[in-house]
Parts: C-alpha cells; structure tokens; sequence
C-alpha cells in the first residue's frame, strides 16, 4: 500500500519521540505541516517569524531535554532561520530543521545558474558550517536511514543542530512503505580503553591536587549537556575547594552553596575574578574557555595555575596553541564520566586548603557585587543591581528565565541570587537580540508556569511580532523589560573607545523611543511599570502574582552600566572600575602584570 511521503517522515518522527514542531507555512513545506497536523501524536505551533521557529525549537530542548523540529519553506523561509540554528550550534543543542526545496525538476543542478526554482536557495551549503550534519533528500526511499543519521549525530558527542532538506515533489510523492530503507541497530563498541583512559584521567587530576595549595573548580555549560547537574553537589563537597562558573551555568548552584564564588570573566565578579587568577590549579569541566571567559589575550588568564581542562570537543583543548596559551591536562571524555570516576576515587587526596578557602571568603565579603546596591537611594530612579536583588528575594525556586542579550542579561548573570532548581537560559555564545522572546515560546510548549523573559529596549523590537503568537495561544508570559532608551552595553563600548558618541545606540543617535506599555496592552497583557527604586518590592510583588501575560517597564538611567567589567587588553582580575592600585596589589598573590601597576590606560 502506498502512503505519501510526508506522512511515512512524521511518522517515523513520532516513533523516535520528535512531536513538537514550529513551523511557518509556504508552497514548499505545505505537505509537511498537513502531515504534522494529521497525525494525532504530533503537534505544531506556528511563529511569526521563522528566525523563531529555530529559536524556539532551542528554547524547547533547554527546558524539556527532547528535540524539536523546525519547519521552513525554501529561499527567504530557510534563510531567515540561519540566526536560530547559528545560537543552537554555539551552544551545543540539538535540534532537527526542516525546510522544503523546489521541486526536483526545477532545481539548477550544475547548470551554473544561481537560481532555476522560484525561490530556490542553496541552504544545504549555507548551512553547512553552522550544522553537525546537512542533507538535500534526493532518494526518497533513503528518508529513514538519512532522517536517523541526522538525529544520531545531533544528540552524539558535542550535540549541536542538524538539517535536512526536502524538495517539494518528493514530499507529496506517493511510495511503498516497504521500498524505504530501514535503519539498522548499532552495534555496542567495547568500553574498556575508555574506561582505562578515565582511570587516568582521575588519577592525574588527584595528584594535581595533592601537589596544589590554590586549586579551583571551573564549570561550564558542559555540565548541563552532560546531565551532570545533581553530581555537581557531591563533588564540592568531595573536593572542598572554590568553585566559579561561567555565565552559561549560572543557575547551576544555589547562592547560598558551599565554596560557591560566582561567575568568572570579563563581565565577572571581582571575587570569583581574583580566585580564578590568583590560583595554582584549574580544572575546567565543561568550559571551552572562550575568550569571555579567559579574557584577551588568553595568556593572562590564570597565567600561574596549571589548568586541567575536561572538554568533549578535541578541538575546543587544542585551539590555545593558536593563543600562546598552555592548557596542561587535555581530557576528551564527557563531563559526567569525569565527574564520577572523580566522585568514585575521592579517597585518593587529602585535601589542605585551609588558607587557600580562608582567602577567598574574604574576597567574597570585601567585593560584594555591587556595593551601591545596600546604599539605594529610594527616590532616585531605578538601580538596576537593586532591582535584581529585589527579583532574586520574590521568584520562587524551580522559577524558569530567558534572557536576550545586552545589559540586563549582564545584570542577572552578576546580581541574581539564585535558589535550587531555577534555570537562567540564554543563547551565550551567539547572543542574539530577540533570543529571549523567541525561545520562551519555545519553551511554553513544554512548561505553561510562570516563564519570566528579561530583555531590553533594543532587543524586544528584534521579535516583536511575536506578541501575536503570545496573544493566540494564551501563553502566561511575563516579560520585563529594562528600558534604558537605546542599547547600553553598547554605549558602554563607546565610552571605552569612542568618546563617548552615542551613534546608533542612543534616541538622538538615530533610534527609535517606541510607548511599549501601549505595544503591550494592545496584545492583551497586563502591564506595569517602575521608575523609582522605593517602587520596586510593592510592584514586582503585584507583577508577579499576575496570573496571564504580564509586561514590566523598567525604567533605568541612560548612564547606568555593567559594574564590574573587564576592558579589551587588561587581565581579568583588573576590571573597571579599576581599584586603587594599593587595594589591587594587597589582593594578588601572584605578581601583577605592568598594565595593571597604574590606573591610567
């Protein structure tokens, strides 16, 4: 019996548990959406904008740990969704896209024309460096083997997102099921050299520790990919050592846990700054040690610590022989292999770091985040640090975030105190405007409660449009928006190098000042709105009980920015605002480098 192609794909979709699907209409991806809608296990919810159909396809996995599918038309329709597939390879989350093609017939083949099909585009190739695997279906009866190699490579490894691209008149094409070809079972490869390599690896790491008096514990977004989230408490606990984070595991660990110093980097706090650098050891678990997190140039970055770096990708530990900068231990393995034959060995070390913990509570305590946010004043217009710190006192734990980018997600990363089982999710490593809108819709479609969207002036008018998706599916958001009237991080950017002129970035610059209060209503969302800082416990407590779609003006002062962060060419440990050179070096303990012994660029 023959069935149409389109229905034998979602089918087998469905069967592998892909049944979410965002999806955008067009000539090209019609049959697939049918199919979709006529099958009683899968649904599809449809975005404005397929740029958000990638991103909420993101957003879904951050929150559900299952794949999503994202549907597009050929040309314009593929391409716009290139920005959502770029954040979910940075990030390393899978996912599966979809997009329809010309028909065969009308392809261009080698014709070296650019286009032969009415919007016909080569998004296999576009693609092709922002995917793990990108596919043009030309044998219909290969589907199945090339749709199950695409989700295999997806979730393997370093996961990341896959591609798959169908021609028109091969969707609509009517087959034989039993001409398909199946995929056949893997077979299980012995796990013994592994095994023996992890052995290793814990033995190395043990040493280090015994042989160390600074050691630090370094954790990135591995740890999440990795599902190594719960073994994170044990092994502090084991280790006993300092522990900072990069901003991508932010939400890993409640403020409160022990040995916790904060977030690292050049938008890091002076505490977890100072432990980093001043250490002896690093061992880094599921970091890739970006620039952001090393600062530039990368050889300053704990330049006295040996750093043992636990990383899935061989290319992320090897990319420092470009940088002049020595990583000691490469262990490819998974995080959470790692973290359990650690977990297993623990009685192999002694650890004696009294000193080491004395002297970075200390730190914690002299450089708290912000020190003008226990010295408010209450009439003056908004801090944004004591916002924060008001937010973090009333979201409950298990509270879900999404950020887009710019300074209010700086603000979260470096002020927010969070409880157990919170998640803060962005898209760190390509940080898009119009993220944070894009993937909570997303994530709706897996978790309906109390999503909370952080975003600012510039970067809600990126997604806008998806205020109409919001509206038509009742979907409880509650955005808060930091409105600085202009982009302020970028401001910051000009202050440090371009005299102050606010081109692009400021409403005399040449940006718009739009009424969002009114934008919001008109979608059906209650709104409310903060100037002052003796406003902010009274309203977040109302906005927060609000039961349905829920909007937050946040006014904040043009002149309000990132404190502390790090300047292009400084090592982390010296960020602005700078210290006094007096109460710098009283808190190094290895030497300073030259451009830090004075406090003149």
């Amino acid at each position: 019996m023959k069935k149409k192609f389109s229905d034998l794909l979602i089918n087998y979709l469905s069967k592998k548990g892909l049944n979410q699907f965002f999806a955008i209409s067009g000539g090209a991806s019609l049959h697939l959406i049918h199919s979709i809608a006529e099958n009683k296990k899968t649904s599809f919810l449809c975005p404005q904008h397929e740029q958000t159909a990638a991103m909420a396809a993101d957003g879904y996995f951050r929150v559900s740990g299952k794949l999503a599918c994202a549907i597009a038309t050929s040309g314009p329709g593929a391409t716009n969704l290139v920005t959502g597939i770029s954040s979910a390879y940075y990030d390393s989350i899978p996912m599966l896209i979809i997009t329809g093609q010309v028909a065969s017939f009308r392809s261009k083949r080698d014709t070296g024309v650019r286009q032969m099909g009415f919007q016909e585009t080569e998004i296999v190739n576009i693609c092709s460096t922002i995917t793990k695997y990108a596919k043009q279906i030309k044998n219909p009866q290969n589907i199945l083997l090339e749709i199950n190699k695409a989700l295999d490579i997806s979730l393997s490894g370093r996961p990341g997102p896959v591609l798959i691209d169908i021609p028109d008149d091969i969707q609509r094409m009517m087959i034989e099921e039993k001409e398909i070809r199946k995929p056949t079972k893997k077979i299980k490869k012995q796990q013994k050299k592994s095994d023996e390599k992890l052995s290793n690896y814990a033995r190395i790491t043990f040493n280090n520790l015994n042989n160390h008096s600074r050691p630090v514990l370094a954790l990135g977004w591995g740890i999440h990919l990795s599902n190594s989230r719960e073994l994170i408490l044990p092994l502090i606990e084991k280790l006993n050592i300092p522990v900072v984070v990069t901003w991508a595991i932010r939400d890993l660990l409640p403020e409160n846990t022990k040995n916790l110093m904060g977030g690292f980097g050049t938008h890091g706090n002076r505490a977890a700054n100072f432990t980093i650098q001043n250490s002896d050891l690093v061992i880094a678990i599921g970091t890739r040690l970006d620039s952001k997190a090393t600062g530039s140039p990368a050889s300053t970055f704990a330049r006295k610590a040996k750093i043992l770096m636990v990383d899935i990708d061989e290319c992320e530990t090897s990319k420092f022989k470009i940088l002049d900068k020595i990583i000691h231990h490469k262990f490819n393995c998974d995080a959470n292999n790692f973290i359990n034959i650690l977990l297993k060995n623990h009685n192999k070390f002694d650890p004696t770091y009294e000193d080491w913990l004395i002297q970075t509570k200390k730190w914690k305590k002299t450089f708290p985040i912000h020190p003008k946010k226990y010295l408010v004043n209450k009439q003056a217009k908004t801090n944004p640090y004591y916002f924060v710190k008001q937010l973090s006192s009333i979201c409950r734990a298990g509270q879900t975030f999404f950020s887009d980018t710019g300074c209010g997600l700086a603000w979260m990363m470096q002020a927010f105190e969070f409880k157990k089982n919170q998640r803060f999710i962005h898209a760190f490593n390509n940080t898009p405007m119009g993220y944070g809108l894009s993937a909570s819709i997303g994530a709706s479609a897996f978790k309906k409660n109390k999503i909370i969207l952080i975003s600012g002036d510039g970067s809600i008018l990126m997604s806008l449009q998806e205020l109409a998706t919001i509206e038509r599916h009742k979907i409880p958001l509650k955005v808060i928006l930091f409105n600085n009237h202009g982009h302020g991080m970028v401001r910051q950017t000009q202050d440090m190098w371009l005299d102050n002129n606010y081109y692009a970035t400021s409403i005399k610059g040449g940006l718009p000042d739009p009424n969002f209060i009114s934008i919001f209503e008109a979608f059906n969302f209650k709104t409310f709105r903060i100037d002052k800082n003796f406003q902010i416990p009274q309203v977040l407590k109302d906005f927060y009980a609000y039961p349905g779609p829920t909007f937050l003006n946040v006014e904040i002062n043009f002149g309000e920015r990132v404190i502390p962060q790090v300047k292009y060419g400084r090592p982390n440990e010296d960020a602005e605002p700078l210290l006094d050179r007096k109460i710098f070096e009283s808190n190094m303990i290895i030497p300073s480098l030259d451009v830090s012994k004075n406090d003149i660029d």
